[in-house]
């Protein structure tokens, strides 16, 4: 009785039709592809042991992407500009420097005060945070 209801699921699964399936499979790859690429930041002190070159704008209008600062690393989550900066390396999905001049950036990010006003501008730029 115990193993039925354990196995229920996958009993029903193999019910399934193929097409049937492959929707199920396709649905739950989407869903971790969502969860696995959250936005915890690592800021370098030297360009050399970045993975992106950031440029911080004046002006939203001028941004690839409009990044809003969470508190929690649990809300960091999806390319969404929601980035959670962490104090280790280690910790980090993505090591970030800050240059100087918008020529050397490979991104231009503008803070926003609300996390509603996050997100993408320049969706050409979304790969370099995957």
């Amino acid at each position: 009785m115990l193993n039925q209801q354990i196995l229920w699921p996958f009993l029903y699964f193999q019910k399934l039709k193929m097409k049937n399936k492959f929707y199920i499979l396709f649905y739950l790859c989407l869903l971790s592809y969502n969860i696995s690429f959250s936005q915890k930041i690592f800021s370098t002190k030297f360009s050399s042991g970045s993975d992106l070159n950031v440029f911080v704008v004046e002006f939203e209008s001028q941004a690839d992407l409009k990044v809003y600062k969470v508190d929690y690393k649990s809300q960091a989550r999806g390319n969404e500009g929601l980035w959670y900066f962490v104090d280790y390396q280690s910790q980090s999905d993505k090591k970030i420097f800050f240059v100087d001049y918008k020529s050397q950036s490979d991104l231009n990010i503008f803070f926003v005060k609300y996390k509603s006003k996050a997100g993408w501008r320049n969706r050409d730029k979304m790969h370099l945070l995957y």
